[in-house]
């Protein structure tokens, strides 16, 4: 139980004590004066009937009823009272004007009644019943009982002399229903009050719980602040109390640690960044073999989750009798490290694991397992020395480009100032000029081409469905596929290009991208010679748009396929090929933060797979302004 709970517990239950005390005090009082005056009101109306009864006789010497005869007496005192309007009227109203009294009776020696409020008993005994007292003077608890048990009458019962001598009885009876009656709404009164102040009780305990502990919670919130890094008071605005004292403590605590805290924080936040956008798998581990960090594509590489491998141990991790693990558990136990070790996972790809032990003044405080595809590395060197190929080819080309212009240009000068001397003396050599100018002018072209293909472009970007430049690729390509006999087919999601949600949104420049397809088509075309059928394809593949290019030509030979995106490499030989439109494409796909792969089988065909980072969604600006 809380601190809180306790104190209002506490006083919640001081209070219904008090409460309840009181309330027996209260009502045991209040039901003995309600008793009381129930036995005061009925002494008080048996009075009245005696007194009214004993007007009713006469005196009976002066009559003709023979006085020594006492069966002749009560029958004529009988008489008399059950003839006597004034007794007949009183009886009747004690009982309509009472809330509690049940019924009156007059009753002679006998116990018979002679006048009784229900004439049905008139002249019939009339049972015993207990008298009132021993309600009145009953316990407190007793007397509830006694009230709220069956319904009973109780008497209160008076002498009645007649004629000086003494004559039967008046008896008023007090019904415990009416008594209730009268009680019951007293005591929900009293029960009502009761329940507010207990409710009252509960809300003091909570405040007054609140004040105990409210310093707590302050010296709490200033720990949460000072873990936060939140700014804290200072020594002029604390209370100067212990409280505030303590507040103050906490305060220069929490400046010693935000700085830490802070740079731990923009750390942590770094780590996880590069983490999340990391392809290799990588696990830091502590000192006892324990998971700390993990990154998203270490799940891939060991095929569970992160939550499953967080927190756990080495041995926990790699006890499943995996190549992996047979090779990871020993380095940990040898502390061994392990560098660049090759197995083939369960799914068939070829994995480069190394586990390198991190160590602070001597002492081992962790290890670092990274986990990567070899597969994945040997494609990006050979993107890599793809890149440094063209790169070199680029300068050199830039190199040869400068120092050629300007001998291209003085030739061209002077050849037409040769032109023109010649032209004067012998007309018939103008037709050599026309032909060496004309090659010196393809030769300017062929040195431009170089120039414009190593100079740095200036993009267009755009957000455009990449479903929309295939559309406009076939178009273009479909004239020379006509002439090869070679049919164009589309295999895109949802075709409908007007579906939004199946667009495959791109932020390219849409004429350069055009452009680097259209090299692969008209390779593809140009490729089958017997016709057939080029397939273009595109997909999402997670946050990557893949398109490919797919044909059923020759096929491109083992050979030569290290070569194809070098400049100026064909395998066209001498059927016009001139080696820049594969190397175009690459240099495109490079500037879009793509890249392009293919895959070729002699004599099944090639398929050009290019991968495209998919543009970030933007909202609508009408569900914006609808929002």
């Amino acid at each position: 139980m809380t601190r809180k709970f306790i104190i209002v517990f506490a006083i919640t239950t001081l209070f219904t004590a008090l409460v309840v005390a009181f309330s027996w005090i209260y009502l045991s009082q209040l039901l003995r004066q309600r008793l009381l005056w129930a036995d005061e009101t009925a002494s008080q109306l048996t009075n009245q009937l005696e007194y009214a009864a004993s007007k009713a006789v006469p005196d009976l010497t002066s009559t003709r009823i023979d006085t020594n005869n006492p069966k002749a007496m009560r029958a004529a005192i009988a008489n008399y009272l059950q003839t006597d309007t004034n007794l007949n009227d009183m009886l009747e109203s004690v009982v309509g004007n009472s809330r509690i009294i049940y019924d009156a009776a007059i009753m002679d020696p006998n116990g018979v009644a002679i006048l009784d409020t229900n004439p049905a008993l008139n002249g019939r005994p009339v049972p015993e019943r207990a008298p009132l007292s021993v309600l009145s003077e009953a316990g407190f608890r007793r007397q509830l009982r006694l009230l709220y048990g069956p319904a009973t009458v109780y008497d209160v019962s008076i002498g009645l002399e007649l004629d000086r001598q003494a004559f039967g009885s008046v008896r008023v009876g007090v019904s415990t229903v009416f008594l209730r009656n009268e009680l019951t709404p007293k005591l929900q009164q009293a029960a009502f009050f009761s329940v507010v102040t207990i409710f009252c009780s509960l809300i003091l305990g909570a405040v007054v719980s609140n004040v105990a502990l409210g310093p707590l919670k302050a010296i709490a919130r200033n720990l949460d602040s000072a873990s936060a890094g939140d700014e804290l008071p200072d020594a002029a605005t604390s209370a100067g109390d212990e409280v505030g004292l303590v507040s103050l403590k906490i305060a220069h605590l929490g400046r010693q640690i935000r700085d830490t805290n802070q740079i731990f924080s923009a750390l942590k936040d770094n780590v996880e960044q590069v983490m999340t956008k990391l392809q290799d798998g990588l696990m830091l581990f502590t000192r006892d073999t324990r998971v700390v960090l993990v990154s998203a594509s270490a799940e891939k590489f060991l095929g569970r989750p992160r939550r499953e491998i967080l927190g756990h141990s080495a041995e926990e991790i790699f006890s499943d009798g995996s190549v992996l693990g047979a090779v990871v558990l020993p380095a940990f136990q040898k502390q061994r490290q392990l560098a660049q070790y090759e197995f083939d996972a369960a799914d068939g790809r070829r994995v480069q694991v190394s586990l390198d032990f991190i160590q602070e003044k001597g002492t081992p405080i962790g290890a670092l397992l990274t986990m990567r595809d070899a597969e994945s590395v040997r494609r990006i060197e050979d993107e890599i020395e793809i890149s440094r190929r063209l790169s070199a080819s680029g300068r050199m080309t830039r190199g040869v480009a400068h120092e050629v212009k300007n001998p291209i240009n003085a030739i061209v000068l002077h050849l037409q100032l040769l032109q023109n001397k010649l032209q004067q003396d012998d007309p018939d050599t103008r037709r050599h000029m026309e032909v060496i100018g004309s090659e010196i002018h393809r030769l300017d072209r062929v040195v431009q081409i170089l120039v414009d293909f190593t100079r740095p472009r200036d993009l267009r970007l755009e957000d455009v469905d990449f479903r929309k430049i295939l559309e406009s690729v076939s178009e273009l390509a479909a004239p020379d596929a006509a002439r090869h006999g070679v049919r164009v087919v589309q295999e895109l999601p949802n075709h409908d290009l007007s579906n939004r949600d199946e667009a495959l949104m791109v932020r390219v420049d849409s004429d350069l991208m055009k452009q680097a397809i259209l090299n692969l088509v008209l390779n593809g075309v140009q490729s089958m010679n017997a016709g057939g059928t080029l397939t273009l394809k595109a997909r999402r593949d997670g946050e990557m748009i893949v398109a490919e290019v797919l044909d059923q030509g020759c096929g491109i030979p083992p050979a030569a396929q290290e070569k194809i995106f070098e400049l100026y490499f064909t395998t066209k030989g001498d059927k016009g090929g001139s080696g820049i439109g594969l190397a175009q494409t690459y240099q495109i796909m490079q500037w879009h933060y793509g890249s392009v792969e293919f895959d070729s089988i002699v004599g099944a065909g090639t398929t050009f797979r290019l991968r495209l980072p998919a543009a970030v969604a933007k909202p609508d600006r009408r569900e914006e302004m609808m929002a």
